[in-house]
């Protein structure tokens, strides 16, 4: 119900930029070329935790790009997902490279932790990765998004927590749902995020879908080729790896 208000909400009252906050406007043009107008990246958190895939970010975590992340995740500003699943497309299609004959690209979201979703009233990450989606079939690209993952035990928030703190936080606590080997059989796999900040999440999602049994026949996540795309991450990650391409 609590998402669902925000949704008619969105239509019917006036709107401010998820970004600088300038009225009239749910996404004014400087925002959107903040978080639209740069060329994604590979990054790389410092320091890297083991079984991180290779990752592509669309933008640097700061000043409008932050706002937007948070006015869509924490304030439920419904309508800033187009836009978020823009970035991540790119970030996807930077990973990826052309798709050729080797199947559609399974676009994999972090799971986030149900109490978080029930106060939230939506799940931030799978609405960015369906926008996503959409972006790369406009564009020709076979995606399609296969929520497979789920925690499989409670885990502490991370917020506050250290990069090692947040790696044994989340430990094991990831797994494939009963059947999501198959479809994820079915294509090139590219986990998904919102935002990497240590990859803690980005790496236990690999290992949950290179696990044994979780991929059977799927020779790409068993030969390390899970990708990862991201829409932001920490401006010194983004940075660092500007001439890493």
């Amino acid at each position: 119900m609590r998402g669902w208000w925000r949704e008619i909400s969105g239509l019917v009252l006036p709107v401010s930029c998820g970004g600088c906050g300038r009225p009239r406007a749910e996404l004014c043009e400087e925002c959107r070329a903040a978080l639209l107008g740069g060329v994604p990246r590979r990054v790389r958190p410092d320091p890297e935790p083991a079984g991180l895939p290779v990752v592509h970010a669309a933008a640097a975590y700061e000043n409008a790009v932050r706002a937007v992340l948070l006015a869509h995740k924490e304030r439920g500003e419904l309508g800033l997902a187009g836009a978020l699943g823009k970035a991540l497309a790119g970030a996807v299609r930077a990973g990826t490279g052309r798709p050729g004959d080797a199947g559609p690209l399974l676009l994999v979201p972090v799971p986030s932790a149900r109490r978080a979703v029930a106060a939230r009233g939506h799940d931030p990450t799978r609405r960015i990765a369906l926008a996503a989606a959409g972006e790369l079939r406009r564009g020709g690209v076979r995606a399609r998004v296969v929520a497979v993952l789920r925690q499989r035990r409670t885990v502490a928030d991370q917020a506050g927590l250290g990069a090692r703190e947040r790696q044994a936080n989340l430990a094991g606590a990831l797994e494939v749902v009963a059947g999501g080997e198959r479809l994820l059989a079915a294509g090139r796999v590219v986990l998904v995020d919102d935002l990497l900040t240590t990859g803690a999440s980005l790496a236990e999602a690999a290992r949950a879908v290179a696990a044994p049994g979780a991929v059977h026949g799927h020779a790409g996540a068993a030969s390390g080729r899970v990708r990862a795309a991201v829409v932001a991450v920490s401006p010194s990650a983004f940075e660092i790896n500007r001439n890493c391409q």
